[in-house]
């Protein structure tokens, strides 16, 4: 009996002795800041498609291009685009200069005109965009970092954001001037400043509104939709240019 009291003693001196620990602790849980969560219908994560999907007459439905209107060019843009050799133009039918046919990226934005799909991550601090076309990925800064002041131009620019409500914005300069701005041809600069708003408009579709701004190629700033639509049944698949076109036909397209 003795022993048995002992040991019931010891037992509840233990729990009392750590009793002001537990209680901390549960203070501490009940204290410390939830995980910040955005808008609700704000989650863009999943496989995406643009859509309607590319088709024979996305020439001239505005399928190959990001509005329907000419953008408004600059007379350098206006000749560049001119002497462009586009295959998507439907009134082209020669040899292209449309680099993507070499395997050169098509680059941001353009890389959106593809019929091919995309998915999106969101991780801590970035939100990440995996591209089947060519396997680009694109990296989106939002953890509140400016842009990169010494950055080169590249492909796909330096991309941050920042979530309003339930958009997605995200700014991106620093885009250099070898690709086209759409399937169609039209020109760019390496002045290229893009905003895009990410927004889910319905359960199973994304819109993106783009405002393109860039003085050497355009009067004024201009811009456009893309809606894309959820393939939660999809993944992305492997892709390697290099083999999308024979040789023989690379010259064919491009000499």
């Amino acid at each position: 009996m003795h022993s048995r009291l002992t040991i019931s003693h010891l037992a509840l001196l233990a729990m009392l002795s750590l009793s002001p620990i537990v209680r901390a602790q549960t203070a501490a849980q009940q204290a410390a800041p939830s995980p910040k969560k955005t808008a609700p219908g704000a989650d863009l994560t999943g496989v995406w498609t643009q859509y309607p999907r590319i088709g024979a007459n996305s020439a001239s439905e505005g399928g190959f291009a990001f509005s329907k209107e000419e953008p408004p060019m600059t007379p350098w843009a206006e000749a560049k685009f001119k002497s462009t050799k586009a295959p998507h133009t439907g009134g082209y039918s020669g040899p292209s200069d449309d680099t993507t046919l070499t395997c050169f990226p098509p680059g941001v934005p353009r890389i959106y005109l593809f019929n091919f799909p995309m998915e999106i991550f969101e991780v801590p601090g970035r939100v990440l965009i995996v591209y089947e076309f060519g396997h680009f990925i694109r990296q989106i800064y939002t953890d509140g970092r400016p842009h990169a002041a010494d950055a080169n131009s590249t492909w796909m620019g330096d991309s941050i954001g920042k979530w309003e409500g339930d958009t997605l914005v995200v700014d991106t300069v620093g885009l250099n001037d070898k690709t086209w701005l759409d399937q169609l041809g039209h020109p760019h600069s390496d002045a290229l400043h893009l905003i895009e708003r990410f927004r889910r408009v319905a359960p199973d579709l994304l819109q993106i509104d783009f405002t393109f701004d860039d003085p050497k190629a355009f009067t004024k700033q201009w811009t456009g939709t893309k809606q894309f639509k959820l393939r939660p049944d999809w993944q992305i698949a492997e892709y390697i240019c290099e083999e999308n076109f024979s040789n023989k036909e690379i010259n064919e397209i491009s000499k």
